[in-house]
């Protein structure tokens, strides 16, 4: 089941408070960026965040769960989501503990 676009759009709003947050459509599911970084997945519209040890941290008890099959446990948020402050802050450690994504290889002109 695909996500609402609803949701989506409630969660970024939530999270805009305290940080830059985008969104992008892949695969019928949503994709949450923090300064060029995956952070987080909505799917089923369920939050999905990238685990991290100080996300983890600061989150306390947790609960995590695979965004769709196959897919790395994630910390999946529920209770949470309406409290802007606190899920900005959430996105704001993650994002700080990622990697920097890898710059993408110019595709080859062909002739």
């Amino acid at each position: 089941m695909a996500s609402d676009l609803s949701f989506v759009e409630y969660v970024v709003e939530q999270i805009a408070v305290n940080c830059n947050i985008s969104f992008k459509k892949m695969f019928g599911e949503y994709a949450l960026y923090s300064n060029n970084k995956v952070v987080a997945l909505i799917c089923d519209n369920q939050l999905f965040v990238k685990p991290t040890d100080a996300g983890k941290e600061y989150v306390g008890e947790f609960e995590e769960a695979s965004a769709y099959p196959g897919a790395k446990p994630s910390l999946l948020i529920q209770d949470k989501i309406e409290e802007a402050e606190w899920l900005s802050e959430l996105i704001i450690i993650t994002e700080k503990e990622l990697p920097k994504p890898k710059p993408k290889r110019k595709k080859a002109s062909k002739k």
